[in-house]
């Protein structure tokens, strides 16, 4: 039985009120749309797609959900669907046992790469031409690398379809289109122009039958590259992209990118053109009023341990590198949500101190990108 419903301005609003304290009021932020997003969400991509990590996830989405994150992030193609899966045992659990409602938590997943059942084919190509070409689902020409990347419009229905089933709900609440870079990459710029739009008016579409909230473009490489780059996205491309299709009553409203401590382009380059100007992915994004997940916080892992200058005294109170990465991204100027994989427990906690700790005032991290007098 699928949970009914979908996150709502009100429910939202009332998760962050009920949870204040313990948690921090500016551990809570507003959302395109008007939901109240936490500052922190759970990320689910790292970890082998095996039954001990599924049960990590488990309870850890479940704690993350009591303490005050209510905002979860997978994608269909994560751990072989077994991320999606898991994520929808635990709200289940959570809901059945009172400690969230269903309108309280916004969940986002992602379409685009071709998703396995539970464990990698023996021979992928092999196993896309079975179950997409031979039925007739999808036309060869509309997969880029290798057949593991596809936007044409069934199979972002198909994706959206096998994505409510395994996450056990009526309606997601943002569905992302999965490094559409990879198409960018791999076709002219019409033909990519075109695929996106196509895409856009799929997902406009689902947003009329009520199986997404809204949508958005979650990438990796395309908002940090140079202009002149295969790999690089316009936002305000996109954006004039979602007008062409639906207006100004458009449900285009969420962009996903990594940021962390190593990886600052997302904030420090100046390579998104917004009128005459360049600004940075991130400020342009706040500026067209989407909301701004970023991911890899930890640079999976990488930044929970010292390896860099102490950087302690730019983020008093907090007591592990961890934590101080966490802090730095989602303090962020125009950063909406910085998400974190976590399944350890021990993690879980650690990161969990954040929401009971206000974010750094925006001016100090954007200081620490100044040059010196």
């Amino acid at each position: 039985m699928a949970l009914k419903g979908r996150a709502t301005v009100e429910a939202t609003a009332a998760y962050a009120s009920r949870l204040q304290p313990p948690c921090a009021t500016e551990h809570f932020r507003l959302g395109t749309g008007g939901l109240t997003l936490s500052s922190l969400g759970m990320g689910t991509y790292l970890g082998a797609p095996d039954d001990a990590t599924d049960e990590r996830y488990l309870a850890a989405i479940q704690r993350v959900l009591a303490a005050g994150i209510n905002v979860i992030d997978t994608a269909v193609n994560y751990r072989h669907q077994r991320s999606e899966r898991v994520v929808g045992q635990a709200l289940a659990a959570a809901v059945r046992a009172g400690t969230v409602r269903r309108e309280e938590v916004v969940l986002a997943t992602k379409g685009g790469f071709v998703p396995f059942d539970g464990a990698a084919p023996p021979d992928p190509r092999r196993w896309v031409y079975e179950h997409y070409i031979e039925p007739g689902l999808v036309h060869p020409h509309e997969f880029v690398a290798s057949y593991h990347h596809c936007l044409a419009p069934d199979f972002l229905d198909m994706m959206i379809e096998l994505s409510r089933r395994n996450l056990g709900v009526e309606t997601i609440d943002i569905y992302y289109l999965h490094n559409p870079e990879t198409q960018r990459i791999n076709n002219s710029h019409d033909t990519f122009r075109q695929r996106m739009r196509d895409a856009f008016e799929t997902l406009e579409a689902a947003v009329e039958r009520g199986v997404i909230g809204c949508y958005g473009v979650a990438t990796w490489s395309g908002f940090r590259s140079p202009p002149d780059a295969p790999d690089y996205l316009s936002i305000t491309e996109l954006m004039g992209l979602a007008f062409e299709v639906a207006g100004e009553a458009h449900h285009f409203q969420a962009v996903q990118m990594p940021y962390n401590l190593i990886m600052a382009e997302a904030y420090a380059l100046s390579n998104q053109q917004l009128g005459e100007t360049f600004a940075s992915p991130i400020e342009v994004a706040a500026e067209l009023g989407l909301t701004v997940m970023t991911s890899a916080s930890l640079k999976q892992g990488t930044l929970a341990s010292p390896f860099m200058t102490d950087l302690s005294p730019y983020f008093p109170g907090l007591s592990t590198d961890a934590q101080r990465a966490l802090q730095f991204a989602r303090s962020t100027p125009g950063v909406t949500v910085a998400l974190v994989g976590m399944s350890q427990a021990e993690h879980v906690e650690e990161n969990l101190v954040l929401t009971t700790v206000p974010p750094l005032p925006p001016e100090k991290v954007a200081a620490m990108f100044s040059p010196p007098m």
